[in-house]
């Protein structure tokens, strides 16, 4: 084979299509289907009236078949900077919002911006398995920062990661993989600790949309300089069941959105017209019914919770969003675990072990004793068989 690059070489396969490869060729008999909860996705297509104002605008918009702007299209950044100026009680302008193909590209292009090869980037365990994929094909050190059994990150121990070669903390709140939301004071800790070293903090918010609080997640944006360290992502994939129109955003300050737009130029030239389309239609339109979304994924956190309150040897360590992250009682690593219980209980979950380094590489142990259970797609019914399936197979 002719060289490939190193870096790419040494970075770990996409985990979901390497647990989708647990089940090629397989079939699962009717009366116990499987029950895939591998990948934290609505497979529902977006609401009807919302489709119906993509088609219009794919008839009847010949601009929406062309390139659009690289930072994406004035009229989404400007209902995103004055929707989260109202939510979070602070002043955003649409020269610091960009629209992305997908909040992945929000990060890859936000971390381009901040570290290259040979810089640091500290992320807390469990870590969200694409974020380090990117540092690892960038050539950019990740310093994990081990986190307790409540999944929650300690800024003193992050501050012991800090090196001259440290760019940036990056935060997922509500977590992915864990589910836990981490309190305002605490994202407010962090933000101060990066700016006391002079670092980036990026805040993931793609699943904000199902905190259990009506309060801003964070006060970070009531500050008058947030865009010195603050870099915000989000992701309409969740939130209007867009996923495969591929609609993200970044909000940073303008100096810093006009690096991300060289990246965006070379990488996709602009975000899909239609999935920004039919996210400001969204915006405008949908609240109602996404209160209602959120409500169900509520609903089905609490069915989750209740349904390991009867299992014996389990123990649920974060569940919020779209996903559980519990400690199994088997003995074998997560992994093994993982692929066992395709066959033993026809469910198809992520191990720890995509989320974290193993033992052997300097974990804590953390990622061989957990999975993840991405629920979101499963309804509570539903989630009352995964839990009785568990418990026929536990120890």
């Amino acid at each position: 084979m002719r060289p490939i690059n190193h870096n790419l070489a040494v970075t770990f396969p996409p985990p979901v299509m390497e647990a989708r490869r647990w089940i090629d060729g397989r079939s699962f008999p009717a009366e116990k289907p499987l029950v895939n909860l591998s990948q934290a996705a609505p497979v529902a297509p977006p609401p009807e009236p919302l489709v119906r104002a993509m088609a219009e605008a794919l008839i009847g918009d010949p601009s929406s078949h062309l390139y659009g702007p690289v930072l994406g299209l004035p009229a989404l950044r400007e209902e995103l900077a004055r929707q989260w100026s109202a939510v979070y009680g602070g002043a955003i302008t649409p020269a610091q919002v960009a629209i992305t193909a997908g909040c992945n590209q929000a990060f890859c292009a936000a971390m381009a911006t901040i570290a290259g090869p040979g810089d640091a980037v500290i992320l807390p365990l469990p870590y969200y398995f694409n974020h380090k994929m990117w540092l690892d094909m960038a050539g950019v050190e990740t310093r994990t920062l081990p986190t307790g059994d409540d999944l929650l990150p300690d800024p003193e121990r992050a501050a012991a990661l800090i090196t001259p070669r440290t760019r940036a903390i990056v935060l997922v709140s509500p977590n992915n993989p864990a589910g836990v939301a981490y309190p305002p004071a605490l994202i407010r800790a962090f933000f101060d600790l990066a700016r006391t070293h002079g670092l980036a903090l990026i805040v993931d918010e793609t699943y904000r949309d199902y905190l259990d609080s009506e309060h801003a997640p964070h006060d970070l944006f009531a500050d008058p300089d947030w865009d010195d360290t603050l870099i915000h992502l989000y992701s309409f994939s969740k939130a209007y069941r867009l996923t495969g129109h591929r609609v993200g955003a970044l909000m940073a300050s303008e100096a810093r959105l006009a690096e991300v737009e060289k990246f965006l130029d070379t990488v996709a030239i602009c975000p899909p017209q239609v999935g920004q389309i039919g996210a400001l239609w969204g915006m405008r339109n949908l609240g109602d019914w996404l209160a209602g979304e959120r409500a169900e994924i509520l609903a089905r956190r609490d069915a989750m919770v209740a349904g390991f309150q009867r299992l014996s040897g389990w123990r649920l360590l974060g569940c919020g969003a779209y996903f559980a992250y519990a400690r199994h009682p088997f003995d074998a690593p997560s992994d093994a675990v993982a692929k066992d219980l395709v066959d033993s209980a026809h469910i198809l979950t992520l191990p720890g072990t995509m989320f974290g380094p193993r033992l052997a590489e300097g974990g804590d142990g953390q990622a061989e004793a957990t999975l993840r259970i991405a629920f979101a797609n499963a309804d509570v019914a539903g989630l009352a068989e995964v839990c009785d399936r568990l418990g026929a197979v536990t120890p």
